[in-house]
């Protein structure tokens, strides 16, 4: 598979590592997951670490990334290569002959199951290489116990599946006086005779890994480690950054606070009203600090703005900045302040400031935030809280010198040349590079280009974007390979595009924002999309007052671009649409899940999840599923390869000396793949709304608005990672209700009984019911009924936890009924699955026969889970609100898994009374939430005890 990294170029400067040892009993092993030499450990590192670094150990050579992306959960891609086998050919000058060693893609992950407390050990679960080729798959368990006065000595000891294969243990001893050093032993588990190609690589030679001894060294975020093996060294070289610091350098160039010296006098309302230089004075002081689309209006005794700041990456750092230096320039009189916030003229966020003597207290440290948050509202804006381009005429004759230059340093670019004026016309021409690699032609390919962009505002919310590139050097036109693909090219001809002009037009847009009431937007778009597509097109987003989640719809005609990459055309055209959920969760999680048609027309299911962490770097990665049927390698016929990369995003200003909102970032994904692919939005509603969306709802809206020495270290200003809570005791007490309402020993029987009467009738409808669908298994109504069988129950359960996530009171309630009846309820019909075996009819062995050999119990016909899944999750929503169609609905499904012969006729009874038995118990006993329910949460410094009563 060919991946693709791509970023502009940009220079960080961190000055200086941070000294010391954020978790000093943990560090990477060869494999880049927390562990020795090559066995893990317990140990998961802090939550919010990301590691990357290269280590060899013949024959295997791998360049790793790890993060702790959740508390306890550890996940860890490696690219790695074998000495010894050629990853194509040996024969020179044939394809695929300077591709060099064979290379693989490896994704692990752990999982610490419990901490270690003063009697027992930390447990974690682990799995490796659990995606595509599996050359490196295995699962674990282990036990981690530190010891000693100073917890410096720790030992693990844990047993494998494949790899490790058997017993593993593990130890690390780092001196109290010296602890940036660590001696490291370990018994390798690993039977090295059973790897890919053991006798070609030499991986066999090392036979059951036996002991191996090291010697690790950590400097801040650096870190080494050298091993000695039976017959062998290794070596391990690492860097590991906090994400969670919110900044890694101070910011030491950072423009101070505007002063009210620094201001004329202020005039008088009448004064105002009579000249306009005044509001020209408030205009340019505010465009002196990166302020754009500056518009000022007074009416009566408010003074009203309008703007957006191109620096600061707080939102109500912008409009704190933004009030003080209004305050300073508002005429004597003023009462009030309105102030919207806007993005691409479309106003996002709105502050009423309704007492400007309780400002001026606040912002001289006169009054608290408390007393001044009774004097201001922060809401969504609405269309007429911004000011119109015609609504006031202060632009007039005030100069903007901000002229073209070269600029070193500026926004993370090596270096620039740019221009921007206060209406946000921007000019700017940057270098760029690009790497693709995994090519059969070429491990590692590479662009250098330089990247010219033009943005302009033509009329309210209209604006013109263009693009160019100039490829200087690069080697990706020198990949040969045709692409095999069956489906339309819409990416994997990205040589042939390479081979074209070396100065191409990538981008020449007209984009028309509107927003259409509060909380509404719209994007309507034409011209070149990108470097392969253009077109026409719109967006339409809508914002619930629940600011955890957000709702668009994109839908755009595409024609595909010819290789010159000017106004030449392919034949190609497409439709694309596409709707999208994003939904906010705890630990600044969002996923987002998208629906419709892609650019190769195949249609489908997007999943994306990032985390944003407080440094404000984002790790994410997504997972599309199409009817694509991609069968390149390493797709084939029976298991089609799907989309699928990770990203990372990472704000510049944490790693700068003064605020910026620019980013650098990059992403790792198939270069050559034409399954699940979206054209490039050429203006996303939902990244114009992210970041001062989730400012302006984040505790009290104000952010670092006054600057405040004393404030830096509230939860507004600095706010700490929220998490999902212990949530234990809420399950507890609807576990202990229904418990106690369990029907007594007589309803039991009756209930049994009638279940079993049900399921044994069934069974009579077994053979003949199979003989009828046996030889209708090509007709297209049974293959439809077979598919709807298979994902409906999916769906169903997918309802419920939206019910949970979205609804009101009483729909969150029975989602989370729905939720605890469809896990009871798979637990239920697994544990049948494996007590009975009984074989599906599509092993053809008749229903009184158990699974035949090389399948699993686990995948037995009796109960079918589907059926057990799809009455679980409808059960108390048809109860509650009194619809018992839903229940037809679970029936078809089921009705689905017998036409797809994949179960009995019995099978999906036996699992429809599971999941309505289990349903409608819940459902019963759980309808009216606990009346009272005492929750203790333990906490770093402190417990909270809360007592919830119903009355």
């Amino acid at each position: 598979m060919r991946t693709v990294i791509e970023k502009s170029v940009k220079y960080t400067f961190f000055g200086c590592l941070v000294l010391g040892v954020a978790n000093a009993g943990a560090a990477p092993s060869n494999n880049g997951q927390t562990g020795y030499v090559n066995m893990p450990s317990a140990s998961v590192e802090y939550d919010g670490y990301f590691g990357m670094g290269y280590s060899y150990d013949s024959p295997y050579g791998a360049l790793w990334l790890s993060s702790t992306i959740l508390p306890n959960l550890q996940v860890t891609g490696r690219f790695v290569s074998i000495s010894g086998i050629r990853g194509f050919t040996d024969v020179p000058g044939e394809f695929g002959s300077g591709y060099g060693r064979y290379k693989d893609k490896v994704f692990d992950v752990k999982a610490k199951l419990w901490g270690e407390t003063a009697l027992l050990p930390s447990v974690a679960i682990g799995a490796t290489d659990v995606l595509g080729t599996q050359l490196f798959k295995g699962q674990y368990v282990v036990a981690t116990k530190t010891f000693g006065a100073a917890k410096n000595v720790e030992l693990s000891v844990g047993y494998g599946n494949k790899r490790p294969d058997g017993l593993f243990a593990g130890a690390r001893w780092r001196p109290a006086g010296m602890p940036n050093w660590a001696v490291v032993a370990e018994y390798d588990g690993n039977d090295y005779t059973r790897d890919y190609r053991a006798l070609a690589t030499g991986a066999a030679e090392r036979g059951k890994g036996g002991p191996a001894v090291g010697l690790e060294y950590r400097w801040g975020w650096l870190g080494a480690q050298v091993a000695r093996h039976r017959d062998h060294f290794s070596a391990n070289m690492y860097v590991s950054v906090p994400l969670g610091t919110r900044q890694f350098l101070p910011q030491l160039t950072e423009p101070p606070v505007f002063k009210r010296k620094d201001a004329a006098p202020r005039p008088t309302l009448a004064q105002w009203e009579a000249s306009p230089a005044h509001g020209a004075a408030l205009v340019q002081a505010l465009a002196k600090q990166n302020y754009k689309n500056i518009r000022v209006a007074l009416e009566g005794t408010t003074l009203n703005l309008t703007l957006n700041n191109s620096r600061i990456s707080n939102l109500g750092r912008a409009v704190g900045r933004a009030s003080g230096t209004a305050l300073a320039f508002a005429p004597v009189g003023v009462q009030s302040m309105r102030i919207t916030y806007t993005k691409l003229d479309q106003p996002i966020a709105t502050y009423e400031i309704r007492d400007t003597g309780k400002l001026a207290d606040y912002f001289n440290g006169i009054i608290g935030r408390e007393a001044f948050l009774q004097t201001v509202v922060v809401r969504y804006a609405r269309p007429d809280d911004r000011i119109a381009d015609g609504e006031q005429g202060l632009l007039a004759g005030i100069k903007d010198d901000n002229g073209l230059g070269f600029h070193a340093g500026r926004d993370g670019n090596i270096v620039q040349l740019s221009s921007e004026d206060r209406e946000s016309n921007r000019f700017k021409i940057v270098p760029k590079i690009g790497f693709l690699f995994n090519d059969p032609g070429g491990a590692l390919r590479y662009e250098v280009a330089a990247l010219g962009t033009y943005d302009r505002k033509l009329a309210d919310g209209l604006f013109l974007s263009g693009a160019v590139k100039l490829n200087l050097i690069e080697d990706i036109s020198d990949a040969t390979q045709t692409s095999n693909s069956l489906l339309p090219h819409v990416r994997s001809d990205i040589a042939e595009y390479r081979r074209g002009n070396k100065f191409q037009l990538n981008r020449l847009m007209l984009n028309k924002y509107t927003q259409l009431s509060e909380r509404v937007y719209t994007r309507v778009s034409a011209g070149l999309y990108e470097e392969m597509f253009r077109g026409a097109g719109g967006q339409i987003m809508y914002l619930p007052r629940d600011s955890r989640w957000v709702a668009d719809l994109s839908v755009d005609a595409l024609e595909q671009r010819g290789y010159k990459g000017w106004f030449d055309k392919r034949d190609y055209r497409t439709v694309t649409a596409l709707g999208a959920l994003h939904y906010r969760l705890p630990y600044d999680m969002t996923v987002t899940a998208r629906a419709g048609q892609f650019l190769a027309k195949d249609r489908g299911v997007r999943l994306e999840f990032k985390r944003r962490f407080a440094s404000g770097i984002e790790l994410g990665a997504w997972y599309t599923k199409t009817n694509g049927n991609d069968i390149t390698s390493p797709g084939s016929p029976s298991d089609p390869y799907n989309d699928k990369g990770i990203f990372m995003s990472i704000p510049l200003r944490a790693m700068l000396t003064a605020d910026t909102q620019a980013n650098a970032g990059f992403y790792l994904a198939p270069w050559t793949r034409d399954v699940g692919q979206m054209v490039a939005s050429p203006g996303d509603l939902y990244d114009m709304i992210e970041n001062p969306r989730r400012d302006m709802t984040s505790y009290d809206g104000l952010g670092n608005f006054a600057e405040r020495a004393d404030e830096q270290n509230l939860a507004a200003v600095n706010p700490p990672v929220r998490t999902f809570g212990n949530v234990w005791p809420r399950f507890n007490a609807r576990i202990e209700q229904s418990a106690g309402a369990s029907p007594g020993v007589p309803d039991w029987a009756r209930g049994t009984g009638l279940a079993a009467g049900a399921i044994l009738a069934s069974a009579l409808l077994d053979k003949p019911a199979d003989r009828y669908l046996k030889p209708r298994q090509d007709d297209g109504a049974m293959r439809n009924l077979g598919k709807f069988g298979k994902n409906m129950p999916m769906v169903l359960a997918g309802a419920a936890g939206a019910a949970l996530a979205f609804g009101d009171e009483r729909a969150q309630n029975t989602g989370i009924i729905a939720m605890q009846s469809v896990a009871a309820s798979v637990g239920l019909a697994y544990g049948g699955k494996y007590l009975v075996g009984r074989a599906r009819p599509d092993e053809e062995r008749g229903p009184w026969e158990r699974v035949g050999d090389g399948r699993s119990r686990a995948h037995a016909a009796f109960p079918s889970g589907h059926s057990a899944v799809a009455f679980a999750a409808v059960t108390p929503f048809a109860m509650e609100y009194d619809a018992p169609w839903l229940y037809g609905v679970a029936a078809l499904a089921s009705v689905g898994r017998v036409a797809d012969r994949q179960h009995w006729v019995s099978d999906v009874v036996a699992g429809g009374v599971i999941g309505y038995a289990v349903g409608g118990w819940l459902w019963n006993n759980q309808r009216k939430t606990p009346g009272s329910s005492l929750s203790i949460v333990p906490g770093l410094k402190s417990v909270s005890v809360a007592y919830q009563k119903t009355y």
